[in-house]
């Protein structure tokens, strides 16, 4: 049996079946669609024909093109998160591409591609906004109007409970819980990327999904091995 980096078995953790786990996946889905005519797309399409020539001149392994213009969906997840306005999103997902592009040699091969590019696009966001630190809030339900849900009030009420809910949260806290808890990140992984140590995400993430549980009216966690933040998958990435 697989374990978790706290030595949990990963059977426990079974967050992202429960209500508070489909919740946090309907508010942050995976954006899929990217016009072709936009500005991302067309650094797309360069990018794509740019990888194509660097893995057949084995500039680059084979994988390194489909891990990274696979992984452009959980990109724009995660700027979503940090930049709610979709043109902002969208342009750190560009800067981010730009800059993996760059610094292509630097990625090392075996370790986690989602990690390293959520890394640049978050020191990306925090650089460019020093003056102005961001919390990830939508008061104008922008987010909300964009997610594809059930057309359904009792529906759209709980998705703006979730959103009340998020917003309570510590940025740290929060960051930490959709990383671990929506990317699939490992506590380790996710320390790397927000630059502290992994025992810090885990008490953050705990904070968060205790705090979700409470606001939610869903009760507390059941003890330390109930990840309610840790996706099913994250003690294989």
């Amino acid at each position: 049996m697989t374990r978790e980096p706290d030595g949990t078995p990963d059977g426990t953790i079974a967050l992202m079946q429960s209500h508070l786990g489909r919740q946090l996946r309907q508010y942050y889905p995976e954006v899929v669609e990217i016009s072709g005519g936009s500005r991302l797309g067309e650094v797309l399409a360069r990018l794509t024909l740019a990888l194509a020539r660097a893995e057949a001149g084995r500039e680059v392994p084979a994988s390194f093109g489909a891990e990274l213009l696979g992984a452009v969906p959980r990109l724009r997840r995660y700027a979503l998160s940090l930049a709610p306005r979709g043109a902002d999103a969208d342009d750190l997902v560009q800067q981010t591409l730009l800059k993996a592009w760059e610094h292509r040699r630097q990625f090392v091969p075996g370790t986690s591609m989602p990690a390293w590019l959520f890394t640049i696009l978050r020191n990306g966001f925090f650089n460019g906004r020093r003056r102005h630190r961001r919390e990830v809030a939508d008061p104008d339900g922008i987010h909300a109007a964009a997610l594809v849900s059930e057309a359904v009030q009792e529906h759209r009420a709980s998705l703006r409970d979730l959103q009340d809910a998020l917003d309570r949260l510590e940025p740290g806290h929060r960051e930490a819980l959709l990383l671990v808890g929506v990317e699939g990140l490992t506590y380790e992984a996710a320390a790397v990327v927000l630059g502290c140590p992994a025992g810090t995400v885990k008490s953050r993430v705990s904070r968060a999904r205790d705090r979700l549980a409470r606001d939610l009216g869903q009760g507390p966690s059941q003890g330390p091995g109930q990840n309610l933040g840790q996706h099913p998958d994250a003690g294989h990435r």
